[in-house]
């Protein structure tokens, strides 16, 4: 509550509610107040110390109707009652959006292109969650299309604008990220599809060739005899012509481009994607090629750009653009609110869309392998890029095409395949069953989680947990229904019920990976205190546990079904009692099985002998700690039978001369080194392998340390950081 300036309110509104109503109707008659010196003596004398999130309240204020209330100066809830115009009309009337936009050829050249800049500063500004009427639509040249028509760059730019936010809004809308940001997708009447915006590009190359033209000639001999003779130029300035032509070019193809890859990118089943991936290309040089321009623009500006507004500039030349208003929307579109937000950069945009055609790029080079764990793998890994939200709604959309995979995978076959059942169960007619079709839905359910922002994904996943909890017990009462209890002699099976056993196998499995994930996301949303490390890292050892068991035994199921076939009774039985390796995968977490564990033991012997990492303090208990943050774990029984106490018994008699006898991250270096042959085509898995020798090593000096020292010396200090791995903290052993 440091900044109130500026903050006026109609005399007449009750400010003590928590939701201010217009008592008396704005107009000619209203008087207004500024409240700010108010505001600022409440933060003076009323409130020594608020900080963010903490209110100001009185007996009739509780936290139910702070629920309603609105944060002042939040640009999103605070409508604020500032505006320059009340129309688009009266702002035309007041020349705030001239056409031409100036009787100096050269400053209309430049106008032009400032405009560009400004428009592509506000709609990565509009990607990043702000209302489109603030944005982008506070143009007064996109609400008014038909004024511009006479201005073919102008006009031409504005048409692709106009089509390429309806793409983006399409697109969004149908994927249903828009939840995370509700303004996102809203138009409120504004003119998003314009008669001939269709044929947008048609305009643009034509464009595009004028210009182009004009290069030319700026480039041939007898420059200024041929520019004077045969085209008119742009501008009146001709030593400036080349520079101009080549800043209009840069951003009107990169405008072409751009639409062509969200076009090319919704074509079904990703065939647009090579198309997509050449566009992207393109429009990441003509990013290049604006960059290179902004000295010729800034040098050649009209204005001269205050130096403490040069690093919030939104035009490569530093101008402000002319024909904007953000305030403009505010009666045409109620919902959104008024308020003048802070449209980003040049720079930021530019680097905005740089980082959005890179997502999307890789996106496009996803090979579209139907099998569900490679599935599960890309976006994962995907995710790590920190994905904008345009980015995870074309993911989205790639996925999930008309209830299929990729829009061409039956959801039925995509399961039997990563359950490893055979090729011809996913003809069977079993698929017509109703709890297979909810198992299917619930794939859709997952995919679409996984590809919302980390805060969001967390927290659905926690809640679908149940939901696969509940298939797994459906299936399993439809199958002792049909088939009774489970025949122990699998060559008696028939394919119905190798289909359920598969599939029931394939569904735990599924579900200890969601709750894996659920847990790891925490550190990345940095949801964990150092405190409460030890308990995290034992709730991970447990779950992965069970993974790698349900893993295994589907893998082992698979093999025995193959090597089944064409065998005699009799070598079935001899081959019962060999031993099996461990397949890599499992070997591979079994890897990270032993550094959560070896973690856990750590921290749970620091505990107890050093007092170190204790959860104390006034407010929650450490049992209250546990529900927190795996409350949604144990309401889906995620194992069954484990709880605090299960945690507590486990961690209650750790000390670090048993832990650093058993150093349990001995064993994961070991596996992981074993591993690198068979992971050697897979790059991903081998930097976790290197990342995972890297912890364990680590990990096994600090513990050698303490246990040589710890308890010897006091000024021992003992800290955790994730310098090698995103989820497994490494041990920093210093004296103080």
């Amino acid at each position: 509550m440091a900044d109130r300036s500026g903050y006026e309110i109609e005399r007449g509104i009750n400010v003590e509610l928590p939701v201010f109503p217009h008592t008396i109707p704005s107009g000619e008659q209203t008087v207004w107040a500024d409240v700010s010196p108010l505001l600022q003596l409440a933060c003076k004398d009323v409130v020594t110390d608020l900080g963010d999130g903490e209110l100001v309240h009185g007996e009739n204020f509780n936290l139910f109707a702070a629920m309603s209330a609105l944060e002042i100066m939040d640009p999103k809830m605070d409508s604020g009652m500032v505006r320059s115009y009340y129309s688009v009309d009266e702002a035309i009337e007041c020349g705030a959006a001239p056409l031409p936009l100036s009787v100096d050829k050269t400053i209309d050249v430049q106008c032009t292109i400032d405009i560009m800049d400004h428009l592509l500063a506000c709609e990565a500004t509009w990607h990043k969650g702000h209302a489109l009427a603030q944005t982008v639509f506070s143009c007064i040249y996109l609400l008014r299309p038909d004024r511009t028509s006479s201005f073919p760059v102008l006009h031409s730019y504005c048409q692709v604008m106009r089509a390429t936010c309806s793409a983006v809004v399409l697109t969004v809308s149908e994927a249903r990220t828009n939840e995370e940001e509700d303004l996102f997708t809203m138009a409120h009447g504004l003119p998003l599809k314009v008669d001939g915006d269709d044929k947008c590009l048609t305009m643009l190359h034509a464009v595009e060739e004028m210009v182009s033209r004009q290069l030319r000639a700026c480039k041939a001999p007898s420059v200024k005899k041929r520019v004077l003779e045969d085209i008119e130029p742009l501008q009146a300035v001709l030593d400036l012509e080349e520079g101009f032509c080549k800043a209009l070019l840069c951003r009107l193809r990169f405008r072409k481009h751009f639409y062509h890859v969200l076009t090319n990118m919704k074509r079904p089943q990703g065939r647009g994607f090579e198309l997509a991936k050449k566009h992207i290309a393109s429009c990441l040089q003509e990013i290049d090629s604006m960059l290179k321009m902004e000295g010729f623009l800034s040098l050649n500006n009209a204005y001269e750009m205050p130096e403490d507004a040069i690093e919030d500039k939104t035009t490569a030349s530093g101008c402000a653009p002319i024909g904007f208003d953000s305030t403009l929307n505010s009666r045409l579109s109620a919902p959104a609110p008024p308020r003048a937000i802070k449209i980003l950069s040049w720079k930021k945009a530019i680097d905005y869309f740089r980082k959005l055609l890179n997502e999307l790029d890789a996106i496009c080079s996803h090979n579209l392998d139907p099998v569900f764990e490679g599935v599960l793998h890309f976006i994962v890994e995907f995710q790590k890029l920190q994905p904008e939200l345009v980015a995870r709604a074309h993911l989205q959309h790639l996925l999930i095409q008309d209830g299929k995979l990729y829009g061409r995978d039956p959801l039925f076959a995509v399961i039997c395949k990563a359950a490893l059942l055979p090729t011809t169960a996913k003809d069977h007619d079993i698929q017509k069953n109703e709890t297979f079709s909810q198992l299917g839905q619930l794939l859709i359910t997952l995919l679409r989680v996984l590809c919302t922002n980390l805060a969001w994904q967390r927290r659905k996943l926690g809640k679908i947990l149940q939901d696969w909890r509940i298939i797994y017990v459906q299936l399993e009462l439809a199958f002792r229904k049909e088939f009774g209890e489970t025949s122990s002699n699998l060559s008696d099976e028939n394919i119905c019920m190798r289909i359920f056993k598969y599939i029931l196998v394939w569904i735990e499995e599924q579900t200890y990976w969601i709750a894996s994930r659920f847990l790891v996301l925490g550190f990345d949303l940095e949801l964990y205190s150092t405190s409460e490390y030890c308990m995290v890292y034992w709730y991970i050892y447990v779950i992965l546990t069970k993974l790698a068991e349900k893993t295994h035994f589907r893998l082992m199921a698979s093999n025995e079904n193959v090597k089944r076939k064409g065998k005699k009774k009799k070598d079935l039985m001899k081959d019962g009692a060999k031993d099996y390796p461990l397949p890599p995968v499992v070997l591979f977490l079994q890897c990270q099985i032993y550094i959560a564990e070896g973690l856990t033991m750590m921290l749970a012997a620091l505990r107890n002998e050093q007092k170190i990492y204790q959860n104390v303090g006034p407010f929650n208990t450490e049992h209250e700690r546990f529900m927190q943050h795996f409350e949604l774990l144990q309401k889906a029984c995620l194992p069954n039978h484990v709880s605090y106490f299960s945690f507590k018994e486990a961690t209650a008699h750790a000390r670090i001369s048993t832990v650093s006898m058993y150093n349990f991250f001995k064993d994961a270096q070991r596996i992981s080194k074993e591993l690198r042959s068979s992971f050697s085509n897979d790059p991903v898995k081998m930097a976790e392998l290197r990342s995972i020798e890297q912890v364990a090593e680590h990990n096994g000096v600090a513990l050698n340390l303490i246990s040589r020292l710890g308890t010897l010396d006091s000024s021992l200090k003992i800290y955790f950081e994730f310098s090698h791995h995103p989820y497994f903290a490494t041990a920093i052993v210093k004296r103080s």
